[in-house]
């Protein structure tokens, strides 16, 4: 994908009205640490479009960023951190259960795992959650750069087993330092978003 044109275009809140977009969305979740804002900056060949913190939690809302005017790349709140009041993660739980629900553009939902460590309660939660709202994620293996390239499958592996994911689950290992798994998390979202239109509406 040669990113020409990058904008964020819509921020939705817990009181917002989603947008109707009538182009292909993909969302990307993951723990509020596990390198969301960068990976989406990586993507998109941008350092800061989308922010990030030293202070987990920061993606309250969810952000559409519309890619050449041809695609979404949707960026949902970031779970499991400890120092939001449950108050405030039930809300952001409705908020992405309206959009998974309420999208009728959403191609895909990828989940994000930090590649370092098994996958954890928050993690195992999320996957089943997303599973059980109708989408059976794309796991993108985040931090790659951190490990040594021999223990990559190992730990792949783990993620696997760890999540119990289903049968036939892309895992996609990612760095944001290096950029490596750019061009295939790419060629992923380009077979989902880029069909033809009439295979896109099913045929009418």
């Amino acid at each position: 994908m040669v990113i020409k044109q990058v904008n964020l275009e819509t921020v939705c809140g817990v009181t917002s009205t989603l947008p109707q977009n009538t182009k292909a969305e993909v969302a990307f979740a993951g723990k509020s640490n596990v390198g969301k804002s960068s990976l989406i900056n990586g993507l998109l060949n941008r350092k800061a479009l989308a922010r990030t913190s030293a202070q987990p939690g920061k993606t309250q809302t969810i952000n559409f960023y519309n890619v050449n005017d041809a695609l979404y790349l949707v960026d949902l709140p970031g779970y499991g951190y400890a120092k939001v009041a449950q108050s405030e993660k039930e809300k952001w739980g409705k908020l992405i259960e309206r959009y998974l629900h309420g999208s009728a553009v959403l191609k895909a939902v990828f989940l994000l795992i930090d590649i370092r460590h098994e996958p954890g309660a928050n993690d195992r939660i999320m996957y089943d959650w997303i599973c059980a709202n109708g989408f059976e994620p794309i796991i993108i293996a985040t931090k790659l750069d951190k490990i040594k390239r021999s223990q990559v499958q190992k730990h792949i592996k783990a993620i696997r087993q760890g999540l119990n994911v289903r049968p036939g689950t892309q895992i996609l290992p990612f760095s944001a330092s290096t950029k490596q798994g750019r061009e295939e998390i790419w060629q992923v979202i380009e077979s989902l978003c880029m069909e033809p239109e009439e295979e896109t509406c099913g045929g009418e």
